[in-house]
């Protein structure tokens, strides 16, 4: 059987070729009904549009990057499933790029990247969701960019974020619940600034139930698993150690575990852990870790929405979307 042509699905639904071309792209201004008449002959015939041609006709290549700087594999695979869950539908691809943010050729980097693929919109994550530079070079080069998790919305495109510091005020203020005086707090990574809202939310829990910050209870993370050791193991080996440990993400949540079943300190008893983000270990983890669920994979879907519509639209708005983060209560607490 010959392969359905855009001509068949034209005839078929009875609209011009450039109809068709408009449903197919996802392009605003067409009615349901006409949406809904082509996409049945489109369903009917099995109708495969070809990219390249896509591409052709709309001066586009259907193609969006997911730019990433983070340690966690799993944190990439959450962010790329949603982004995927909203752009397979509407016919995009995604590429997946590693970054160093670090680097100080990072800007050169990604325009040579964009350019060469020829991607319509970037995503970005954190840390490079605080990238200011590298967002208005973008921009000025006239590709869609929404960023997740910055550290605030005062960044010049799209964003999504979660209530960090709320979400960590309730976690810390839960600790406090239980009885616990002396908390440890594992930083996240200095680049990471949504981070630096999350340690605010631990301080002013402290302070609302009128308990100082002490710097000592208070250690530099990486993000990694094993910063999250070390830092546990200069918190629980510390002349006055703390009765609760609260790590800013669940990778180093995860370490200070692995520490304290090391040094023979029981969970919760001896020494409560919590953490952030509810990874997948978060649950396989003994005792499971009580942390705070961080919607990431909602948070990527909403992303790509809002780059699906930036790219619909003749004239683009920018819009900061912010998802609730909730509280996971497990065994460690």
């Amino acid at each position: 059987m010959a392969k359905a042509t855009i001509d068949d699905v034209a005839a078929l639904a009875g609209v011009s070729i450039k109809t068709v071309s408009r449903v197919v792209n996802s392009e605003p201004n067409v009615r349901a009904a006409t949406r809904e008449k082509v996409q049945k002959a489109i369903d009917k015939l099995g109708y495969h549009p070809s990219q390249s041609a896509r591409s052709l006709a709309s001066n586009r290549s259907f193609l969006v990057a997911l730019l990433y700087d983070n340690p966690s594999a799993s944190y990439v695979i959450d962010v790329q499933n949603g982004i995927l869950a909203e752009c397979r539908p509407a016919g995009y691809d995604l590429l997946i790029h590693p970054c160093d943010h670090a680097d100080p050729e990072l800007e050169q980097q990604v325009v040579s990247l964009v350019r060469q693929s020829r991607v319509d919109g970037v995503v970005l994550t954190p840390p490079l969701s605080d990238h200011e530079n590298l967002v208005r070079r973008l921009m000025e080069l006239h590709i869609s960019v929404v960023v997740i998790a910055p550290a605030q919305d005062a960044i010049p495109c799209s964003s999504v974020m979660t209530n960090d510091e709320e979400a960590a005020f309730a976690m810390t203020s839960r600790l406090l619940e239980k009885g616990h005086r002396r908390i440890g707090y594992i930083l996240g990574h200095p680049d990471h600034k949504a981070m630096a809202n999350r340690y605010q939310g631990y301080q002013k829990a402290l302070m609302y139930q009128g308990i100082p910050v002490e710097k000592r209870l208070v250690v530099q993370g990486m993000n990694s698993f094993e910063s999250g050791y070390y830092a546990a193991e200069k918190l629980l080996l510390s002349a006055n150690p703390p009765s609760a440990i609260f790590a800013s993400n669940d990778d180093m949540a995860a370490g200070a575990i692995k520490l304290a079943h090391k040094l023979g300190k029981k969970i919760p008893s001896d020494v409560a852990i919590a953490g952030f983000d509810d990874i997948p270990a978060a649950e396989q983890l003994w005792p499971g870790l009580t942390t705070v669920r961080q919607p990431i994979v909602e948070m990527a879907r909403q992303a790509a929405q809002l780059m699906l519509m930036q790219l619909r639209s003749s004239e683009p708005v920018v819009q900061h979307q912010r998802v609730k983060s909730t509280l996971i209560q497990r065994e460690s607490v």
